[in-house]
Order: C-alpha cells, then sequence, then structure tokens
C-alpha cells in the first residue's frame, strides 16, 4: 500500500524495501468541466478547455542551488522541463510533454535513477506550471485531482500526494508539488504544495534558486 502523504509530510525511501535504480515521478490531472449554454458551446473551438500543465525538476546542489543552467534557453543544465528533456547525466529525464491532461493515470512523468544520482545533487524539486496560464485565465483553483506520485523499478507505488481542490490554489497558475532529498546517506520525499501566482516557472528558477 503507498502511503498518502499530507502537505509539509516526508516519508524515507528504504533502499532495502524499494528498487530506487528508476523511480518515477508521475504527476496527474483533470480540469473541472464547465457548464457552457448553448452559443458558447456553438461557437467555442475544441481547444477552449485544454489546460497544458508542464512538469519540471531543478537539480540543487549542497546550497539548495540550480549550480548549472545550461545555455540561454536553459537547455544542458540541471533543469529538466519540455525543452530540456534529458540531464547529461542521463540520470533524470522527461517523457515529453501532455497538453491536454486528458486520460487517467499520469498526466506526465519524470524519471530519476536515485541510485546513480551524483553527490553534487542533495536535493530534486519537482513543480507544475499552467502554459499561458494567466493569459488564458487558468489556474490550480480550476483544477481537480492533481496529485504527485513516486513508483519504484518494480511499478510498486510508494507514495502520492493528492490535492484536492482548494481556495488557496485561486489564480496560482504554478506549483511546488514536492521535493526528493539526501539525509544521512538515503533519499527521502517531502510533500509541499507551494502555490504561486506566475505562470513561468523560471521566475520560480531566479528568485528562490539561482
Amino acid at each position: 500500500m503507498p502511503i498518502n502523504l499530507q502537505k509539509g509530510q516526508t516519508i524515507n525511501l528504504e533502499k532495502d524495501q524499494f528498487d530506487l535504480s528508476s523511480v518515477t515521478i508521475g504527476l496527474g490531472w483533470d480540469v473541472t468541466k464547465k457548464e457552457k449554454g448553448f452559443f458558447s458551446s456553438l461557437f467555442a473551438s475544441a481547444e477552449d478547455d485544454d489546460y497544458d500543465l508542464d512538469a519540471i525538476a531543478f537539480l540543487l546542489n549542497k546550497d539548495g542551488k540550480v549550480a548549472n543552467v545550461g545555455n540561454q534557453k536553459l537547455e544542458g543544465g540541471d533543469v529538466i522541463f519540455f525543452n530540456n528533456l534529458r540531464h547529461t547525466s542521463g540520470n533524470v529525464y522527461h517523457t515529453g510533454d501532455n497538453r491536454t491532461g486528458d486520460g487517467d493515470g499520469d498526466d506526465e512523468q519524470l524519471i530519476v535513477k536515485l541510485n546513480r544520482i551524483g553527490s553534487e545533487y542533495e536535493k530534486i524539486v519537482f513543480l507544475v506550471s499552467i502554459y499561458q496560464g494567466i493569459q488564458k485565465n487558468q489556474n490550480f483553483g480550476q483544477v481537480d485531482n492533481a496529485f504527485i506520485r513516486a513508483v519504484d523499478a518494480k511499478n510498486h507505488e510508494i507514495l502520492r500526494y493528492d490535492l484536492s481542490h482548494d481556495h488557496s490554489f485561486d489564480g496560482k497558475c504554478s506549483m511546488v508539488f514536492g521535493e526528493l532529498y539526501r539525509h544521512n546517506g538515503n533519499w527521502k520525499f517531502r510533500a509541499i504544495g507551494m502555490p504561486y501566482e506566475t505562470d513561468n516557472f523560471v521566475e520560480i528558477l531566479k528568485h528562490n534558486y539561482l
């Protein structure tokens, strides 16, 4: 049985209990369906309700900072996202961008080979931003059933952190879901659930992790 975490709660990822050679960090969400009248339904495009949520990972050093941002487009550095899908080490990678959130299960996934993460990295932060959320008037207050979960290499679900509909998320377009961090030679996961108004994860990077 996976452990269902509450905000701020941590769990130790025991090496003798889980296969940490490859841990899948899965993120999922559903969009609250809006009731439409006849005319709005008639003229609305098929993409009107699509929410493009993007999963991002920051690899942090012992000072809690991203040491290598890569080039001007953040390619080749310690930020893994839709334009930089694979870390240069090969130990963290993004499986690809989901632009609608349709379907059951994980909408986006980040794969982390925890046993092979270099000692220069002390923490991996996972966040999600709604692409063009401000422009499209989309925010996490309109997103239901958002979750982050960790699954080991043998497909055992280790943990899950669910974010139910919460009015404190209204108007917020980005969210730090959780983080993996080293502690006394082991990895731990902490559920965070910290929302931000910006829909640009680069602003969060600049203000908190550089």
